[in-house]
């Protein structure tokens, strides 16, 4: 039996366009993979974390951080750039390191809602500033010998932005490229 084929259209030798038009010399057929391909999304629960470090961090700033004496985060942030030259002999660079830090790890969950191939570089980066942020928890923990009594819900929220900040930055940067 014989193949029938539309007006238009002829068999062609090896090679030949459908139509009857032959592939330029030289053309060769596209090749294909059969790997996987990269797809480019977003780090959703890596982004979600450090979001909600971002907001701890401001929500920080409306609480009291000691019991028994009523200075908000945004007052000690505001002695902190007041005295910026001392922040480090009297201790106000760790809200400024929890607070703005927290900022910056707002910045870098929206950052990670972006399709990217993979957001390791950005969990790296938000993890260096979640070790400021860690620090800037731990040394008042330290001073205080580890009384959590000491401390008010503005400083827990600073604790919250360090957790939250680790967790993030550590699953964004440990993740690699998803492929389908």
């Amino acid at each position: 039996m014989s193949e029938v084929n539309p007006p238009g259209v002829t068999n062609g030798p090896q090679g030949a366009a459908a139509y009857g038009r032959a592939a330029p010399p030289g053309a060769t057929a596209p090749q294909y993979s059969d790997r996987p391909v990269v797809f480019r999304g977003p780090d959703s629960l890596g982004g979600l974390l450090l979001l909600l470090a971002g907001i701890a961090a401001g929500v920080s700033l409306l609480l009291d951080w000691l019991k028994g004496e009523a200075i908000s985060g945004w007052g000690l942030v505001r002695n902190g750039f007041d005295d910026l030259g001392g922040a480090f002999s009297s201790g106000l660079w760790q809200p400024l390191a929890i607070v703005l830090g927290g900022g910056v790890l707002f910045v870098l969950g929206l950052l990670m809602w972006l399709p990217a191939r993979s957001h390791r570089f950005l969990g790296v980066l938000a993890l260096l500033v979640s070790l400021c942020v860690t620090a800037g928890v731990l040394v008042p923990l330290a001073k205080a010998h580890w009384d959590l009594r000491f401390f008010g819900p503005g400083f827990w929220c600073g604790i919250a932005v360090a957790v939250l900040g680790l967790l993030g930055s550590l699953k964004a940067a440990l993740t690699g490229p998803k492929r389908r």
